[in-house]
C-alpha cells in the first residue's frame, strides 16, 4: 500500500482536528478515496455503498428503540420509575444521587440511549438535587456518569450496532449486557456513597421506606418494569426477533401511557415523531458514512495489515484487551460511540477472533469503553448534553468528574479480565 492509500485516513484526522462534524468528515474522506485514489471504481459507487449498507432488516431496531425511548418520557413511565428508585435508595448516603444512578439502570431496559437518558435526567433530577443542597456540577457529573449504564443494559443501541457490524446475534449481545450493567450500577453507587460522605451530602429520606410503601409503588411501576423482562423472554422463546422487539416496545409504551397511566395525549404524538425522527436521522447518517468509510478500509486491506501488526507484537489475549482498552479510551475522546463501534470493529475483531476471544465478550468491552468516552472531555456527548442543559462550566464538571471516571475504568478492567461477567447469561439462556 502506498501513502496515497492512507490519504483518506490522514484527511479524516485532519478534519477531526478542525472540529468538522463526524458524519461530514467521514463522507469527505470517503469521497477523496472514490474520487482520487481508487480511479477504477465509478464515483457513484460511494452512494451505492451507503444506500446498500442500510438495506438490512436488523437496522430497523435503531429507529424502533429510539422512538420507544421517547414515548416512555411522555407516557408517565419515567416518573414512576423515579419514585420507585427514591423509595428503594433515597435513605442511603447521597440519597438523590443514588436515585440518579438507579434510575439510569432502570431506564436501561427502556430507552437504550445514553444521550436520551442524560438529557431526561438532567431536566428531571439535577434541579431537585440542587434544591436539596447538592453542588450543581456534582449533580451534572452523576447524571452523565450514570448515563453510561443505560446503553449497556438491553436494549442498548450500541449493542445493536456492534452485533450488526460483527455479525453476532443481537439476542446474545442483549443477554450479555445485563450483568455488566449491574456491575456499573453497583460501582457507581459505591462511588456516590464515598464522595457523599466526604462532601456531607445527606440522604433524601429520613428513614428506609417500609415494605408496604415499596409494595404500593411497585404496583404502580410494574407496567414499566415488565417491559425489559418481556423483551428478554420474547427473544428467548422466539416470539419475536430483536428488531421486532423494538416495534413491540413502542406499542406497549403507547398502550401503557394512554390506557393505564392515561398521561399520553394526542397532542404528544407530533412531538414524539419529531424527536424520534431527528434522533434517528443523526444516528443513521453517521452509520451510512461510517459504513462507506469501512468499505474503503476493507478494499485497501488496512484491517488485515493492522491485524498482522498487532498479532506480530502481541501474543497474549489479556495484553491485547488491555491495549484495546487504552486505544478505545483514546479514540473515544474524539469519536461518538456509535460511529467508533462501526469504524473500529472491522479493525479489531479479526485479531480478537484469532486470539480466541469470544466476540460477545469483546463487544461488551468495546461498548463500555466507548460509552465511558461519552462521559469524558473533550467531545463526550453525555458531558456536553448535561452541562448545556444544567448550565455548568466545563472546568467545574471536570473537577467533579475524576472519582467517577476512575470508578468507570475500574469496572471496565473487571469486565476485561473476567469474561464470565459478560458470558454467563448468554451461555445459560442461549
Amino acid at each position: 500500500m502506498t501513502l496515497l492509500s492512507y490519504s483518506p485516513v490522514i484527511a479524516l484526522f485532519v478534519m477531526f482536528a478542525l472540529r468538522v462534524p463526524i458524519a461530514l468528515a467521514l463522507l469527505i474522506a470517503t469521497a477523496i478515496y472514490f474520487g482520487f485514489v481508487n480511479t477504477f471504481m465509478p464515483q457513484e459507487a460511494m452512494i451505492q455503498t451507503m444506500v446498500a449498507s442500510m438495506e438490512s432488516f436488523p437496522y430497523l431496531a435503531i429507529p424502533f428503540f429510539t422512538c420507544a425511548g421517547v414515548v416512555f418520557n411522555y407516557a408517565g413511565i419515567t416518573t414512576r420509575l423515579m419514585k420507585l428508585a427514591e423509595l428503594l435508595f433515597g435513605h442511603m448516603r447521597g440519597g438523590m444521587a443514588q436515585v440518579n444512578v438507579a434510575l439510569s439502570a432502570m431506564m436501561g431496559g427502556l430507552s437504550g440511549s445514553a444521550n436520551a437518558d442524560a438529557a431526561m435526567q438532567t431536566k428531571m433530577i439535577v434541579p431537585e438535587m440542587e434544591r436539596l443542597g447538592y453542588n450543581r456540577a456534582f449533580s451534572t457529573v452523576v447524571t452523565a456518569a450514570s448515563a453510561c449504564i443505560t446503553p449497556i443494559i438491553p436494549p442498548g443501541i450500541i449493542l445493536i450496532l456492534f452485533a450488526l457490524v460483527a455479525d453476532v446475534s443481537v439476542a446474545r449481545m442483549f443477554m450479555a449486557g445485563f450483568l455488566p450493567g449491574l456491575l456499573l450500577t453497583v460501582i457507581l453507587m459505591i462511588t456516590v456513597s464515598i464522595v457523599s460522605r466526604y462532601k456531607g451530602y445527606a440522604p433524601s429520606r429520613d428513614s428506609r421506606a417500609g415494605l408496604k410503601e415499596i409494595g404500593m409503588q411497585l404496583v404502580r411501576s410494574v407496567w414499566a418494569l415488565m417491559l425489559p423482562f418481556g423483551i428478554i423472554m420474547g427473544l428467548r422463546f422466539g416470539v419475536f426477533t430483536p428488531t421486532e422487539a423494538g416495534a413491540v416496545a413502542i406499542v406497549y409504551a403507547l398502550f401503557v401511557g394512554a390506557a393505564v397511566y392515561r398521561e399520553l395525549k394526542w397532542s404528544h404524538l407530533g412531538t414524539i415523531v419529531e424527536e424520534s425522527v431527528v434522533a434517528t436521522a443523526g444516528v443513521m447518517f453517521i452509520i451510512c458514512a461510517a459504513n462507506a468509510f469501512a468499505t474503503y478500509l476493507t478494499w485497501e486491506g488496512i484491517p488485515a495489515a493492522f491485524s498482522s501488526m498487532l498479532m506480530s507484537s502481541i501474543d497474549s489475549p489479556i495484553v491485547f484487551l488491555l491495549v484495546v482498552n487504552l486505544l478505545l479510551l483514546f479514540i473515544g475522546l474524539f469519536f461518538e460511540g456509535g460511529s467508533a463501534i462501526i469504524l473500529m470493529t472491522p479493525l479489531l475483531l479479526p485479531v480478537a477472533n484469532q486470539m480466541g476471544i469470544d466476540p460477545v465478550h469483546f463487544g461488551i468491552v468495546m461498548a463500555v469503553n466507548l460509552t465511558i468516552a461519552g462521559f469524558t472531555p473533550p467531545v463526550g456527548t453525555m458531558m456536553f448534553i448535561t452541562i448545556a442543559i444544567a448550565k455548568v462550566r466545563i472546568e467545574d464538571y471536570v473537577r467533579q468528574a475524576w472519582p467517577f471516571f476512575l470508578a468507570l475504568v475500574f469496572a471496565l478492567l473487571l469486565l476485561t479480565l473476567i469474561p464470565s461477567i459478560s458470558l454467563l447469561l448468554p451461555r445459560l439462556f442461549l
